[in-house]
């Protein structure tokens, strides 16, 4: 199923040579500032929390949060539908309501939620595209927070706000917040996908650079 992406990049490479634009990646990288409002770090040895974000193709924004300090673990999956349409295939034809998202479990006393937002707006995807990603089309890749608590919501909240009354973004954000109602984790073949397929062509031009980009614009949240 890699080929639906394959050949979405390969479409729209095309399309670029023959308009003169030629864009060699989908790397986002903006320069954001912090949340004013959010969870203050926990003590050493609390309970891990989880955040689950979509943000166009799950291999890239994955691959993203595992390079973040006090990620733990980043799980390629779907939200936002039903138990029996959670399948590649099935999520693909855009008709489900589920969003390729991603788990995040993180350590709160390493890294805070606000912290890992600004990675997922300044990095990981685009917030301004509505219902794509890049070369990546459907409701399947948009732009989400999945909450599971009020606190997760306002603290999103916040940060959207934030981000759009500084106008950081040339477009307002389209990210929507929607109850986590359940994840469901995505095939085996789509965990660690950018780490396990480097040379895969949609990973060198569309997920490598953002890791590049972490690095480069947020040096003090990165891990190698």
């Amino acid at each position: 199923m890699a080929g639906l992406k394959i050949g979405a990049l390969v479409a729209g490479l095309l399309l670029s040579l023959t308009t003169g634009v030629f864009i060699m990646s989908q790397a986002h990288a903006v320069s954001l500032p912090e949340a004013a409002y959010d969870e203050p770090l926990a003590a050493k040895g609390a309970a891990a929390r989880t955040i689950t974000l979509a943000g166009g193709c799950f291999w890239g924004v994955q691959a993203v949060f595992q390079h973040v300090k006090g990620v733990t673990q980043a799980v390629s999956g779907y939200a936002g539908g039903a138990a029996n349409t959670a399948d590649y295939e099935s999520v693909s034809t855009g008709s489900t309501g589920h969003a390729e998202a991603v788990q995040v479990t993180y350590d709160p006393s390493q890294v805070t939620l606000g912290q890992l937002l600004l990675v997922f707006f300044s990095v990981a995807h685009v917030p301004t595209e509505l219902n794509f990603q890049g070369p990546d089309h459907g409701s399947q890749y948009r732009s989400a927070i999945f909450v599971a608590s009020p606190e997760q919501k306002k603290i999103a909240e916040a940060y959207i706000a934030q981000l759009n009354a500084a106008k950081a973004f040339p477009a307002p954000i389209v990210t929507t917040l929607e109850p986590l109602q359940a994840f469901y984790a995505a095939e085996a073949y789509h965990q660690n996908y950018a780490t396990l397929h480097p040379d895969n062509p949609y990973i060198k031009y569309n997920d490598l650079p953002k890791l590049a980009a972490l690095e480069r614009t947020c040096p003090v949240l990165f891990k190698p």
